[in-house]
């Protein structure tokens, strides 16, 4: 009809943003710590190395970068200690 507004990008003219197919229509934070954890803003799901999924339903997750914890991908301060 000419009255209506034509739509300035067609729908699928571009791909997807995650970002915006969140549950609250918003980006997920990520806050990266110096010599720390990943604390991510949940819930999350996390696909291992091996093709295994995880998932936690708490409101932050901190995921391991050391690889020394011992509920890896989960952040159990083991980073804290020398060794």
């Amino acid at each position: 009809m000419p009255n209506e507004p034509a739509d300035p990008k067609p729908a699928d003219s571009e791909p997807a943003d995650s970002a915006r197919d969140t549950p609250a229509g918003r980006a997920r934070r990520i806050t990266v710590q110096r010599r720390g954890p990943l604390l991510v803003e949940g819930p999350v799901e996390v696909e291992l190395e091996d093709g295994t999924t995880v998932s936690s339903d708490r409101f932050r997750v901190a995921l391991c970068t050391c690889r020394r914890s011992r509920r890896y991908p989960w952040c159990d301060t083991s980073h804290r200690r020398k060794g």
